[in-house]
């Protein structure tokens, strides 16, 4: 009976964790706005990115807010029954992640992480998710190219943590991030190439 209930909350925080993050509000708010199925716009992808495409502007902040949300809802929440260990936030972070990336409902092809990853730092080390932003803004806005920015904010996570002493979450960041940059992969063969696109050009269908 024990062992039942050590295993409960761990079990329950992967569940939910990952049933949260699969939410693939991209897909759902492009289709409840009649702008039609994402999976079939521009690179096919699931976030703020791709919604961006569509021409609807609020509809990739709401969807870059609420990918967000979900990684600090889903480690926030964790902490708050786990608040002396990294334990539960760390299941928390790793299932509302790999949720988002690979979410059931969409046959385990969803998102590239950056926006989730955000909301994970947010919860884990509020000072480096500034970082994060600082990144991925100042970066966004000065070559406007989006795989570029978000690849390079991710690799500020794990970095970020580091300098600040918070070595309990360094190998957790480090494992996301390289998923972030598995996910990026034809992007970063495009970026190679010289052929990635900026934001805002017609042609833009990478991110």
């Amino acid at each position: 009976m024990q062992t039942e209930i050590v295993w409960l909350a761990p079990a329950a925080t992967l569940v939910l964790a990952y049933l949260l993050g699969s939410i693939p509000f991209g897909v759902i708010l492009t289709r409840l706005a009649g702008a039609g199925d994402l999976r079939q716009i521009g690179s096919g992808n699931i976030g703020a990115t791709n919604v961006l495409r569509t021409g609807r502007k609020g509809l990739a902040a709401a969807t870059l807010l609420l990918d967000l949300g979900k990684g600090f809802a889903a480690v926030a929440l964790a902490t708050r029954f786990d608040r002396d260990a990294i334990g539960l936030p760390a299941l928390a972070a790793l299932a509302v992640f790999f949720g988002h990336c690979y979410p059931v409902w969409l046959g385990f092809k969803g998102g590239k992480g950056v926006a989730t990853l955000m909301g994970v730092v947010l919860a884990l080390h509020w000072p480096s998710a500034l970082v994060y932003a600082a990144a991925w803004l100042g970066l966004l806005g000065l070559v406007r190219i989006s795989s570029l920015a978000g690849m390079t904010a991710a690799a500020s996570a794990p970095v970020s943590v580091a300098l600040f002493g918070r070595f309990d979450l360094v190998l957790l960041l480090l494992a996301l991030t390289l998923v972030v940059l598995w996910k990026h992969r034809g992007n970063v063969d495009r970026l190679l190439a010289g052929t990635e696109p900026r934001i805002g050009r017609k042609s833009d269908a990478s991110g």
